[in-house]
């Protein structure tokens, strides 16, 4: 497939098989990560591979969050569905810097950011599905704990990674969407 036609109809999916990224494979989305934009090459993230056998551990991650923030039972069903739905899952961490003079820590989170988006393309370029999954249980204590979070840190979400469902590959939009309305040209 022609890198732009993927990247125009690229998107996520929350179905997932049961195959993980091996070891080299799950190297080449870490390595596409660290290539992220990164003003003053600082490198501010960290990445939380969980593997299928830390499942469970995520999961109490999970439920204790959203009995922390007093969730709904609605939610909390959600957290025992997204500890189960992946075999494999991706936390990333923001590692902030608040004192650095040169670049403010709003742009060491977009970095981590962008290396999160880096590691979906490069496991989708791979052939797996992947979705980034954030919502308030990001920030609970025992998952910050966990993932070996700082006071200033900041969890960016969870990208969940597998094999597609369906044997015929990973999920593209139809079509690349319009740019109208998203666009300004100062001539």
């Amino acid at each position: 497939m022609d890198i732009l036609d993927f990247l125009q109809r690229r998107r996520s999916n929350k179905k997932f098989g049961e195959i993980a990224p091996n070891a080299e494979q799950l190297e080449n989305i870490i390595k596409a990560a660290l290539r992220a934009p990164d003003h003053g090459k600082m490198k501010p993230y960290h990445f939380v591979v969980i593997e299928k056998s830390g499942m469970s551990k995520l999961h109490q991650c999970l439920v204790a969050a959203a009995a922390e923030f007093n969730m709904d039972e609605k939610n909390t069903a959600k957290a025992d569905k997204l500890a189960n739905q992946a075999p494999m899952i991706i936390g990333v961490v923001a590692k902030i810097d608040h004192e650095s003079p040169k670049v403010p820590a709003w742009e060491q989170i977009v970095t981590a950011g962008c290396a999160t988006y880096a590691m979906q393309l490069a496991a989708n370029a791979q052939g797996f599905e992947t979705v980034w999954i954030s919502k308030k249980w990001v920030e609970g204590s025992l998952l910050r704990e966990t993932f070996g979070c700082r006071a200033g840190d900041k969890v960016i979400g969870l990208l969940l990674v597998g094999s597609p469902k369906e044997d015929d590959g990973i999920s593209l939009a139809r079509e690349a969407e319009a740019t109208a309305g998203f666009v300004s040209v100062i001539r």
